[in-house]
């Protein structure tokens, strides 16, 4: 029990401080979220903002966090195929150590850190003119914790699916930026057509950014216009798609170490 506990802390605190060390990397993960909410948000506020009604830059705020906490955490534990192959990882992986406490120690570790990336996002919107009172941060920390759980989990997924962390970093992308579009990250998908909206619907992504506009949003005008869907069916989902991505990551993963 001590054991396991002490391995997942050390391997949350080493991607924690991988993180703060690595300020190239920290400012990248940065520069495109920001640019986006800045940005395309500033640029979508003539059309997208006098048709709903809306602050565009507030919307894009919404999307763009849960998506970057999403991808943040996904792609953390894509890179753990390369942890296990240098430096002290591989140690811990031959240790005396459940694999599941490895994963979820992993889990925490990126979610540590997606959640560092996510504050600093909260501050440049504040600074882009992004009102946020205390109870909106409040749940939309609670928002983001979901999608950083659901976004581990789902790179667990792909990496144990695929096996190797070259195949799962070409693959990523295909698997992500079709989900920017179609889970409604820049603009809440009204009126779209019957296929387009049953396909969203299987989008994974869709759901945490439902959850994040659905706490941005409670209890303020727009509510309906910004917020597509049921809060309640996109907590359902998401939390869902978690155990039934975190059962089948660990089955696979652990197969793949077995069989090694």
């Amino acid at each position: 029990m001590t054991a396991g506990l002490s391995a997942l802390a050390v391997i949350a605190q080493r991607d924690v401080t991988k993180l703060l060390r690595d300020r190239p990397r920290l400012a990248v993960s940065l520069a495109f979220p920001v640019l986006l909410i800045g940005g395309l948000g500033g640029t979508l506020q003539a059309t997208v903002g006098r048709v709903t009604g809306l602050d565009a830059v507030a919307l894009a705020f919404t999307g763009v966090l849960a998506a970057t906490l999403f991808q943040s955490t996904a792609a953390g534990m894509i890179s753990i195929v390369e942890d296990r192959e240098t430096d002290f990882s591989r140690e811990l992986f031959v240790a005396p150590v459940r694999r599941l406490t490895l994963l979820v120690g992993k889990m925490a570790g990126e979610t540590l850190v997606a959640l560092v990336q996510g504050a600093f996002i909260v501050v440049f919107a504040v600074a882009f003119g992004v009102r946020l009172a205390p109870g909106q941060v409040a749940l939309l920390a609670w928002a983001g914790l979901a999608c950083c759980l659901l976004g581990s989990t789902f790179g667990l997924v792909t990496i144990a699916v695929l096996g190797s962390q070259r195949s799962a970093t070409q693959v990523f992308q295909f698997l992500i930026i079709p989900q920017y579009v179609l889970g409604g990250v820049l603009v809440p998908l009204h009126g779209v057509s019957p296929l387009l909206s049953a396909i969203s619907r299987l989008m994974p992504l869709r759901y945490p950014v439902g959850l994040a506009r659905a706490a941005f949003y409670a209890g303020r005008p727009g509510y309906a216009v910004a917020v597509t869907g049921s809060a309640a069916v996109d907590a359902a989902v998401s939390g869902g798609l978690f155990l039934l991505f975190l059962v089948a990551g660990v089955a696979l993963f652990s197969y793949r170490e077995r069989n090694r």
